[in-house]
């Protein structure tokens, strides 16, 4: 399972927390207020996700690659001249 799991972070203005989605481990749906608390969550998440999926009966322990990329969009408010 050396392959890097890619994890997209995205901010619900609505909502108001930062949520997870992954193509590589799907599944992966946490929310957070902050994304350092996103950030500080991710490894337990996808932890839990692996064990259930691979069991962990005879399996030694190995660090997996994660990229988290985090995307957040605003809008300003412009006086438009005509």
């Amino acid at each position: 399972m050396p392959h890097i799991i890619v994890v997209r972070a995205t901010f619900d203005e609505e909502a108001g927390v930062w949520c997870t989605e992954s193509v590589d481990l799907p599944g992966l749906r946490i929310e957070a207020p902050t994304f350092e608390a996103l950030q500080e969550r991710l490894p337990g998440a996808i932890a839990d996700l692996l064990e259930d999926c691979e069991g962990d009966e005879g399996h030694d322990d190995i660090e997996v690659p994660v990229e988290l990329f985090a995307t957040a969009s605003s809008r300003v408010r412009v006086r438009a001249y005509a």
